[in-house]
């Protein structure tokens, strides 16, 4: 079966609901065998394929929708469950994930939607929009701080990407 759908910086896999689903090539640049971070809490990394989303492995045009989660926190200790968890943004970050949206709508198929989630707990989102070579379409907020941005993208057909 040729996988749909790309999650191209999947982490644990924490709001799939279907963690292997076999229509989804889970991306990341870590892999983290599954350990205890806390009492009773666990982490497992198990992408299906290791790779940066600056520079995803794959041919333009392979997917109908990529997930795009990158980390959100430029702070947070080197060896802490936070970083483990979520990452860290490092260096020219700001370049870092200019590059992981156009990585993203590279491999989109003409149509194809992005769906992008950030948390503004170190970074708020009007920093991030510019990033993106396309507006948004729609959003949402959610969490217990309405802090976590859901934006809904859409690859222009008419257009290459910059």
């Amino acid at each position: 079966m040729e996988k749909r759908v790309i999650d191209v910086a999947c982490g644990s896999k924490m709001f799939w609901f279907d963690k292997d689903n076999p229509d989804v090539e889970f991306c990341d640049k870590r892999a983290i065998e599954r350990r205890e971070y806390y009492p009773g809490r666990y982490i497992e990394i198990s992408p299906d394929t290791v790779c940066d989303f600056t520079a995803l492995p794959f041919p333009d045009g392979t997917y109908k929708l990529a997930v795009f989660d990158p980390p959100h926190l430029k702070r947070a200790g080197e060896h802490s469950w936070t970083a483990m968890k979520y990452g860290v943004l490092k260096g020219d970050w700001k370049e870092m994930l200019r590059k992981g949206f156009a990585e993203c709508f590279r491999v989109l198929d003409d149509d194809g939607v992005l769906i992008f989630k950030w948390s503004e707990i170190q970074v708020p989102l009007r920093e991030i929009l510019p990033l993106s070579p396309y507006p948004p379409l729609f959003g949402n907020r959610s969490g217990k701080n309405n802090s976590t941005h859901w934006l809904c993208f859409m690859k222009p057909q008419s257009r290459k990407e910059p």
